[in-house]
């Protein structure tokens, strides 16, 4: 940082931030930039892109930041996030949903936060794909918004989509693996049993002609079901 006395001297010291990227190219202060009249035009246009990345990482850092704050330090962290940033608290909340949803791997320098933030609520196998897919193509935000939108057209069977042969395909395969999921819900159960108990029971599922682990599931489908429904099953 360096500091220079404002015009008349009386005035409180006024600090001048100059941001690397910029160098000695331009002043950057809070309230604003200022340029020297004789800037050369592919400078201007190198800081405008570097003002790009730094707004697109600023909203990673926040999230990132709020996360990190909620891990450790617990209810604390939207009060203190909301004095330390100005921000208010549904923004910080949505920076730092959208933050959650993609790991530090699975996100993209080449895109925006906004780019990210526009397929938060499709599956990860959904989201890499429309990602991609901005990425190669260079779409917008709103191109990727649009694009979005026809595919899970597409999904619901209400429109033709605007997609080549292949896109389409490609889109109605991961709604389909998204459906199949969503209809399995499976959750993995542990159980620990003896040398003697895993032997009564492969002897049991042998006798109903089924594996170990399909007849462990459907006994306990069975003993989950109500007294009188079990009496039928």
């Amino acid at each position: 940082m360096s500091a220079r006395p404002a015009a008349g001297g009386g005035e409180p010291v006024q600090r001048d931030v100059v941001l690397s990227f910029v160098g000695s190219q331009a002043t950057v202060r809070t309230s604003g930039m200022i340029f020297p009249e004789n800037l050369p035009e592919r400078s201007w246009e190198r800081i405008g892109s570097n003002l790009r990345e730094l707004v697109n990482s600023s909203a990673w850092w926040l999230a990132d930041w709020l996360i990190y704050g909620e891990t450790t330090y617990g209810w604390r962290r939207y009060k203190e996030a909301i004095e330390r940033t100005g921000l208010d608290y549904q923004t910080l909340r949505n920076y730092a949903w959208v933050a959650r949803r993609f790991e530090h791997h699975r996100r993209r320098d080449s895109l925006s936060f906004a780019h990210h933030a526009e397929v938060t609520r499709l599956s990860p196998p959904e989201q890499d794909y429309w990602l991609r897919k901005a990425e190669q193509q260079k779409w917008s935000r709103n191109e990727l918004r649009r694009a979005v939108r026809a595919g899970l057209a597409v999904q619901s069977g209400t429109t033709e989509a605007s997609a080549g042969g292949d896109e389409q395909q490609e889109v109605t395969r991961l709604a389909d693996s998204a459906a199949e999921r969503r209809r399995q819900k499976v959750t993995r159960l542990t159980i620990e049993l003896s040398a003697d108990q895993l032997d009564h029971c492969a002897k049991a599922a042998a006798a109903h002609g089924l594996p170990v682990d399909k007849w462990v599931a459907r006994m306990l489908e069975t003993a989950a079901l109500p007294t009188a429904e079990r009496r039928t099953a």
